[in-house]
């Protein structure tokens, strides 16, 4: 689809790339080393620059109280591991064209 991703191998490194160059949409696992996906979700709505930034959370935590805690923090989506690869390129594709539409309509 000519994506371009930009890893990072735990949220506070991930914190550190955000604070460097702003993504479409930030896909995350809830188990990371040094801080989980909750904390980075809870960061980046916290930062005035990044609150609105797309959050999907992809995840082998598929218990309800997971899928809550997530979006109360304010992630949009989450999946549970197995998911759809198709699901997955479906959201990706709906933020990429969000964002090309705030753009065009500034």
């Amino acid at each position: 689809e000519g994506y371009r991703v930009a890893l990072a191998a735990d949220g506070l490194q991930a914190l550190e790339r955000l604070q460097e160059e702003r993504p479409t949409v930030v896909l995350s696992d809830i188990e990371m080393p040094r801080m989980d996906g909750f904390d980075l979700a809870r960061n980046i709505r916290a930062d005035a620059a990044l609150h609105d930034l797309p959050i999907i959370m992809i995840t082998s935590r598929i218990a309800q109280k997971h899928r809550e805690h997530a979006m109360e923090l304010g992630v949009n989506h989450y999946l549970g591991k197995p998911y759809s690869d198709d699901e997955l390129l479906s959201l990706i594709q709906h933020y990429a064209k969000l964002a090309t539409d705030d753009v065009v309509a500034v």
